[in-house]
Formats: structure tokens, C-alpha cells, sequence
């Protein structure tokens, strides 16, 4: 199975759009978003074409292929519009024997664990950020955000098959690259 890993739309609909593309051309199986979906934040500035309806047109119509877990501007209200769950704080993926914990971070994080073995993956979003690090005990990937990266990160998303995480730009670029051990 393939996934594409993705998180902070933020409402807005040109990167929704983009990331909708990039699900397509990669030919994914199922899409993971981390998080804030709909709503921009009041720390945020608007992202281009914010347009949070034209969103859930959009997602809605992947409803069957989305897991998702809830972000910290994911609201009840917001669940009523979309078509998939959205407010779960975590989900548990399983990929060979290591687990993978995906949550949005702005409560789990790398400062703030969830019940992790040695070698198991700490995914989130919420910082903007995208990352991979390998720490003593765990691993933490970040695929950073689709519509506002911040610290000069791309707009971006990742995948994952067969063990290994592909982060990439929205233009398809490889940036990084993990693989289970």
C-alpha cells in the first residue's frame, strides 16, 4: 500500500488542489492527513486562495481514501462538514514490526512523547516544518506543510511504501528520504 502523508492545508484551497495532484500522480492508495485542514489559525496569515469550502468540496470527494487525525484548529463544526473522521488525536499505523504514531503535535511531539518503543516513528505536522531526525529510541519525520512552510522549507507532503518515507515538494522533488530498519 502507498501513502500520502500530509498535513496544515489550512483552508486553503490552491494547495488543496496541489496536493490532490501530487496524490494522483503518485498514484497513492490512501492519503494521512496530520491535521488543521479547514482553518487558517489566528497566528497564521492567510494562504493563498483560502477558500475552506472549495476545501471541503474537494477532500470530500477522497472521503473513502482519507485517515486523518485532528489538529489543534480542527473543530467539532468542522466535522460536520467533512465526510471523514477528523478528530481523532492520534492513529497507530503498522509497517512490518515498527509503529508508527501519527498525530498532529501540538500535543505529542518531540519534547512530549506518546508511548513509544525503540525504533518507532513519532509523525506529526503543526510546526510547519519539515524534518527527520533519528533519536536514540524513536525516529520523528515531519512532512512539513502544503499551504504556509515556514523556516524555508518547501511546500511539501511525503509518502510511504514499502517501508520507506519519501518527502517531496509539491512539484514531486525528492527532499528527503527514510527507510524502516
Amino acid at each position: 500500500m502507498k501513502w500520502l502523508i500530509a498535513s496544515d492545508i489550512h483552508g486553503s484551497a490552491y494547495y488543496c488542489e496541489k496536493l490532490i495532484e501530487a496524490y494522483k500522480s503518485e498514484k497513492a492508495d490512501k492519503m494521512l492527513l496530520l491535521g488543521d485542514i479547514l482553518y487558517h489559525g489566528p497566528r497564521n496569515d492567510l494562504p493563498r486562495d483560502y477558500a475552506p469550502k472549495k476545501v471541503i468540496e474537494i477532500l470530500n470527494g477522497y472521503k473513502d481514501k482519507i485517515l486523518c487525525v485532528r489538529g489543534n484548529c480542527d473543530t467539532e463544526v468542522d466535522q460536520m462538514v467533512l465526510q471523514f473522521p477528523i478528530l481523532a488525536d492520534y492513529a497507530v499505523i503498522c509497517e512490518g514490526n515498527t509503529l508508527i504514531y501519527a498525530t498532529h503535535g501540538h500535543i505529542y511531539n518531540e519534547q512530549n512523547l506518546p508511548p513509544l518503543q525503540k525504533g518507532d516513528i513519532l509523525l506529526n505536522g503543526h510546526t510547519h516544518v519539515s524534518a527527520y531526525r533519528e533519536h536514540e529510541d524513536f525516529v520523528y519525520l515531519n512532512p512539513g506543510s502544503v499551504s504556509i512552510p515556514k523556516e524555508q522549507t518547501p511546500h511539501g507532503y511525503m509518502t510511504l511504501q514499502n517501508g520507506c518515507f519519501i518527502q517531496k515538494d509539491l512539484d514531486g522533488n525528492v527532499i528527503n528520504e527514510y527507510k524502516i530498519k
